[in-house]
């Protein structure tokens, strides 16, 4: 991974089919056994921090890892050749990423640029150990596929609010967005959890960070919003998204 040093390992050792299929079969399954448990599980795993806005994978990176989030949220984004970089994912947690080279059998390139939103905490899997997993174990397969499929229901809201070409209107729909993947709620409105910054923002929706600021501030004034040390609470989701329909 170019340019990153925060323990990522692209040679880490895998094992054989049979070393696979022999943990499958002696461990017992419990009714319970989530996504991490099976990544955790596998050979080569490990758990890894990176601190925010830090790059984990770069396009056109080597797709030999499969990576699980534990804590905080990732930023999956393209750069086009306008030179411009849009984003096409904010992905929470247990959100599995990195998984091109699963389905397409073969040594792939990344195709996006994975950075991290907040700090993160997430277990990492060489991609060779989780095909052999999925050969192993049918259940490994569809558990794969239900988290891929998170995946890009999480992309195909992030591309319908950049569809918004009113900035305001785009600002509201990624705050409603943050509301449903991140939101706490509260005694009043849902908090959004995650410390965002006006420049964080604008660089997730393609807008710049005085333009968020003055947007941020006309929500304020109207008493839908109220943002404390870089947290911000969406007082009444519903008449947020009504008064920018």
């Amino acid at each position: 991974m170019a340019g990153v040093t925060h323990g990522f390992s692209r040679y880490a050792p895998t094992q054989s089919h049979l070393q696979v299929g022999e943990r499958l079969a002696t461990s017992p399954e419990p009714a319970n056994r989530t996504l991490l448990d099976v990544i955790r599980d596998l050979d080569g795993a490990t758990t890894e921090m990176v601190e925010r806005s830090k790059t984990i994978f770069f396009p056109g990176d080597p797709a030999e890892r499969v990576y699980l989030i534990r804590r905080g949220a990732v930023r999956l984004s393209r750069v086009y050749e306008s030179g411009e970089e849009i984003t096409v994912g904010l992905l929470r947690e247990n959100s599995l990423f990195g998984v091109l080279s699963l389905l397409t059998g073969h040594r792939s390139d990344r195709f996006y640029h994975a950075v991290a939103f907040t700090r993160v905490e997430m277990m990492t899997a060489p991609a060779s150990s989780v095909r052999q997993a999925i050969e192993a174990d049918a259940s490994v397969g569809l558990m794969l596929l239900q988290g891929l499929s998170n995946r890009i229901l999480q992309t195909e809201t992030m591309i319908e609010t950049l569809t918004h070409r009113d900035m305001s209107s785009r600002l509201v729909s990624f705050l409603l967005v943050l509301c449903r993947d991140f939101g706490m709620p509260g005694e009043v409105g849902i908090t959004i959890d995650l410390r965002l910054s006006h420049q964080a923002i604008a660089e997730a929706i393609g807008s710049t960070r005085v333009t968020i600021t003055r947007l941020l501030g006309d929500l304020r004034s109207s008493g839908l919003v109220k943002i404390d040390r870089k947290k911000i609470t969406v007082l009444d989701p519903i008449a947020l998204a009504k008064k920018f329909n």
